[in-house]
């Protein structure tokens, strides 16, 4: 389905409309990649060449030091056309599937579990320590808790948040909390007012959020508060933090309120509609930020639970959103992975940000050869974007697991991607801190 958010561009006549994918400027580096994605060009432009069977040559637009980090993005990922051609809606199931992975799909129960055997022919088989892996879709945090205490599964996605101290007192050893490189926001509407023509507004709710409180009354799971939109452990950055970050509350309520005044809204602050995914937490989180509007600016915040596709349509809808709750993981470890998502046109450009400057900031660091100046444009791009204050960053996440003490090979990371393949399991090795209830 082709996006609202991608530019609308006519395609030079006799060229096909190839993708309305909101991801289509991931691949933008890629000689050719754009004019494709855009119509104006046929999909045989593209740089990119099988050499041979077992090379494939790609031909860049400009030096991507990340590139590398973009071919292990799912979006990358290559799918048999002769098997898509045949089974267009069902090539992605077991017995039809081909794949180059460790592991190949041997059963699919739909939105339950999967099973997957060690591949044999996969190159680097002899590093591979599992002879197979089942994966299970466990929606509630509670349920996958109890389900690793009891040994059905042996690896966690998360944790209940509620349930933190107790685990961290009693399951310790087997929990796992490191930073992750995503971002917790609140995003704002540019298109409609009141946001549209007041950035002093959009800097004073910014202003007077206090992160600090909220990451440790409310989220409370390890989780740092945030002030730009890239995390500081992302490589080869130091994010502009904004100098307010470090003034004492009352202080930072008071230039929030002068910035009202000098938007003409200090005396008649704008009611405001906050609308997120039904979350338990997200619930905590909104009411705690309508509260401190409230208390610091006199703004009325009205909030509004819904379904999270829900809440995706109104967001691209436009028309009736004012601030909506939203986050942004990584792609890959590279600064750039976050501000791109702020261009102008971007398929996910969910404020609907444009700022000629920041456009221009990013422009010139994805052609700039030299490292160092790349990093000051990529954070002088930040610093103009934070001014602007087209979202609010809340929090950055961490990456929480539980891990049995007979799995080995688990390594913690900033992308929070760790491979089936590396890990192994002592049988041998039955006792964990869970049995101890």
């Amino acid at each position: 389905m082709a996006s609202p958010w991608l530019p609308k561009i006519s395609p030079r006549p006799g060229v096909a409309w190839w993708t309305g994918a909101q991801y289509a400027q991931l691949l933008a580096p890629v000689q050719g990649a754009e004019a494709i994605t855009a119509g104006f060009a046929a999909a045989s432009t593209l740089g990119v060449q099988a050499v041979d069977p077992a090379t494939l040559l790609v031909k860049l637009t400009h030096p991507t030091p990340y590139f590398l980090a973009i071919l292990a993005h799912p979006a990358t990922f290559p799918i048999n056309r002769t098997v898509l051609a045949q089974h267009a809606s069902s090539f992605a199931k077991p017995g039809l599937m081909v794949s180059n992975g460790a592991f190949v799909l041997t059963r699919w129960d739909f939105g339950s579990h999967l099973v997957a055997v060690r591949n044999h022919r996969y190159w680097n088989d002899a590093a591979t320590h599992a002879d197979g892996v089942e994966y299970y879709s466990i929606t509630e945090p509670e349920a996958e808790l109890r389900a690793f205490r009891s040994g059905a599964v042996d690896v966690t996605s998360t944790i209940p948040g509620a349930r933190f101290a107790w685990i961290k007192q009693h399951l310790g050893q087997e929990l796992h909390v490191a930073p992750q490189l995503g971002v917790y926001y609140l995003g704002l509407n540019l298109r409609r007012a009141p946001f549209a023509r007041s950035p002093q507004l959009r800097r004073a709710l910014s202003l007077v959020i206090d992160r600090e409180r909220l990451v440790q009354a409310v989220t409370g799971t390890g989780e740092s508060a945030a002030y730009t939109f890239v995390p500081a452990q992302t490589l080869n950055y130091s994010p502009p933090v904004p100098v307010y970050a470090s003034w004492p509350m009352p202080r930072r309520i008071a230039r929030a309120r002068e910035l009202l005044a000098e938007a003409g809204m200090l005396q008649s602050p704008p009611a405001l509609e906050l609308r997120y995914n039904s979350s338990e937490l997200h619930g905590r989180i909104a009411i705690a930020v309508a509260e401190m509007w409230k208390q610091a600016l006199g703004v009325d915040t009205t909030l509004h639970a819904e379904e999270f596709k829900v809440l995706l349509q109104d967001v691209d809808r436009g028309d009736v959103t004012q601030v909506f709750r939203a986050s942004w993981l990584a792609d890959y470890n590279d600064a750039y992975s976050f501000l791109q998502v702020l261009q102008s046109g971007f398929g996910i450009n969910l404020p609907r940000y444009a700022n000629a400057e920041y456009d221009a900031l990013l422009a010139q660091a994805a052609n700039e050869v030299d490292a160092g100046r790349r990093r000051a444009l990529l954070e002088h791009a930040e610093e103009v974007m934070i001014a602007d204050q087209p979202l609010i960053p809340l929090y950055f996440y961490v990456a929480k697991h539980l891990v049995s003490a007979r799995v080995q090979g688990w390594r913690d990371n900033a992308m929070n991607v760790v491979y089936s393949k590396q890990l192994m399991k002592d049988s041998s090795n039955r006792a964990t801190a869970g049995d101890a209830r």
